[in-house]
């Protein structure tokens, strides 16, 4: 990045002496040469000194002189800019996501996982520097992406997700957490996080959500645990009509959040409830605040210093109001 600078900005007040000199040469321009008073001039032939009109411009050239030297000593010069980021600290997270049938209750819009993707999506995008690792998880749980620095695998990773009957129905919170530790158990870097998102309680699995906390705990995972789902009353999927798709009415929501503060606590991490579409975006921002990576900035400049053609072009005006005085006009100021 090319910018360009005075160092020395201050030497233009000196600039503000040019019109003070400009009143004093039209003060004592008449004084500059002899005057001689007669009675009449009628026999004398008259015509016009050009050489007399243009004498001043022998002042003129000064002060274009004294300005070119004036700007000189501020320094002029352009800075070529150029930054290298290094990041001391990175940070390893891995999204744990619900993919339950339930996700699909309409209390957010247009549902509660598309909801969730379009935040998470955002949140990807806002960690340029960590690594990003996805895990579904039902009645089941696997590893949707791996850790990773790509962004564009992790955002289409997660743009991916859908509800499927290809994993078991249910929602084992206690796998799905035990997956995510599973993938930062051998990371190396100096913070790792799990972000859990259920809209449920864990109901299936044959890994109790409490082991898999002391699990996070044992090798240095903080878990943020999110409960998914407004209070009340949500129009979520009840069954399936014959032609394939789900009959919606109207259901409890269920979520343990006794469960969730449980492990979130246990791990030094923190319990959020997103009721809305809002809410949500706003606990995935806070999460960002909370998890900070450490960037070291180097930057380097390159400076290339423009105050020689100023004072070439001083020296030039100077030497030009010289030869035209000792020369054309023989005569001092």
């Amino acid at each position: 990045m090319q910018s360009f600078e005075f160092v020395n900005p201050q030497f233009f007040w000196l600039l503000l002496l040019l019109p003070v000199l400009l009143l004093w040469y039209l003060w004592k321009r008449k004084q500059q040469t002899a005057s001689l008073s007669i009675s009449s001039i009628k026999g004398f032939r008259t015509g016009n000194n050009w050489l007399a009109k243009l004498k001043p411009i022998l002042f003129l050239l000064r002060l274009l002189a004294l300005a070119a030297i004036v700007v000189a000593l501020a320094r002029p010069r352009n800075v070529d800019e150029s930054t290298r980021i290094k990041t001391t600290s990175g940070i390893d997270i891995v999204m744990a996501i619900d993919v339950s049938a339930s996700m699909l209750a309409r209390d957010l819009k247009p549902n509660r996982l598309e909801a969730l993707k379009k935040v998470a999506g955002r949140f990807i995008n806002a960690r340029p520097n960590d690594r990003i690792g996805l895990v579904e998880y039902a009645g089941e749980s696997f590893t949707k992406t791996p850790l990773t620095s790509d962004k564009s695998i992790a955002l289409s990773s997660l743009k991916s997700i859908r509800y499927n009957t290809i994993i078991e129905g249910g929602t084992a919170i206690g796998m799905g957490l035990a997956t995510a530790v599973n993938r930062l158990k051998e990371s190396k870097a100096q913070s790792k996080v799990i972000i859990l998102l259920t809209d449920g309680v864990n109901n299936t699995g044959f890994i109790d959500p409490k082991i898999a906390s002391e699990l996070a705990v044992e090798f240095g995972i903080k878990v943020y645990t999110i409960g998914l789902g407004t209070n009340g009353m949500a129009v979520t999927p009840m069954g399936v009509l014959p032609n394939g798709k789900f009959q919606y009415g109207n259901q409890p929501v269920t979520i343990d959040e006794d469960l969730l503060k449980q492990i979130a606590a246990t791990t030094e991490g923190k319990y959020f409830r997103a009721t809305s579409n809002t809410r949500l975006g706003e606990i995935y921002e806070e999460i960002n605040k909370l998890e900070k990576t450490e960037i070291e900035e180097f930057k380097f400049k390159s400076y290339d210093e423009q105050f020689r053609p100023l004072v070439l072009l001083a020296l030039a005006l100077l030497g030009l109001e010289l030869l035209l005085r000792y020369t054309v006009f023989r005569s001092f100021i």
